[in-house]
C-alpha cells in the first residue's frame, strides 16, 4: 500500500523509531562543525610574518593572551579591534628581538594581569582562589556549633511544663450574650 493513500507521511529515509529533534540535533551539528573553523579566520592575512617561526611564536603567545573586551577568548580567536591591536604588539615586539617573557610583561604592564589565560601563581591569586573554600568551611563551621549549642528537647529529669491557666469566668453580662447569640 502506498503510504500517501494511508494518511501517513512517506519516511524518506528517516529511521521511524527516532524522532524529530534527531534531525533537528543533526543540523545543529553541521552548523556548529561549518561554524567551528571561523575562530581561525581571526588573526587576517597582512597581520601574519613572513618567517614562519617567528609567526609560531606570535600564535604561541596570542594563545595565551585573553581579550580584554570578549568574554573569555583569546586574542587570537577574536576578532574584536583590541584583540588585533594587541596581535599587532605581539609582532612588532617580535620583530624587534624581544623575548615571549619581555612581550608579555609589556602587555601586562598595559593591561593588568588579566590578559593572561592562565593566570601566574602568585600569593594574591591563591588567597583569591582560596577564599570561597575557606569561607564555606567557616560556614558549616559556624552551623555545626550552633546545632550543638541548641537545647535537644526535655531532659528526662526535668519538671513537667506549668499546666496553662484555666479560662476566666464569663461575667453575668456575657453569659446572656452568648445565649441570646445561641438561640438565634
Amino acid at each position: 500500500m502506498n503510504s500517501a493513500k494511508q494518511g501517513r507521511r512517506p519516511n524518506l529515509g528517516r529511521d521511524a523509531s527516532r524522532g524529530p529533534w534527531t534531525a533537528r540535533l543533526a543540523r545543529l551539528l553541521a552548523v556548529i562543525a561549518l561554524l567551528a573553523p571561523l575562530g581561525a579566520l581571526a588573526v587576517q592575512p597582512e597581520e601574519q610574518l613572513a618567517d614562519p617561526a617567528l609567526e609560531a611564536r606570535a600564535r604561541e603567545l596570542s594563545k595565551g593572551l585573553r581579550c580584554v573586551v570578549c568574554q573569555n577568548q583569546t586574542i587570537d580567536e577574536s576578532e574584536a579591534s583590541l584583540a588585533r591591536d594587541m596581535r599587532v604588539i605581539v609582532r612588532k615586539r617580535l620583530l624587534a628581538g624581544d623575548t615571549d617573557e619581555e612581550i608579555l610583561q609589556r602587555l601586562e604592564t598595559s593591561y593588568g594581569e588579566y590578559i593572561h589565560m592562565r593566570p601566574r601563581f602568585t600569593l594574591a591569586n591563591a588567597l583569591l582562589w582560596a577564599a570561597g573554600p575557606l569561607a564555606l568551611l567557616i560556614g558549616v563551621g559556624v552551623y555545626l556549633q550552633r546545632v550543638r549549642a541548641a537545647p535537644a528537647g526535655p531532659e528526662p529529669d526535668a519538671a513537667p511544663a506549668a499546666p496553662p491557666p484555666p479560662p476566666s469566668e464569663l461575667t453575668p453580662e456575657e453569659q446572656a450574650r452568648l445565649k441570646r447569640l445561641l438561640e438565634d
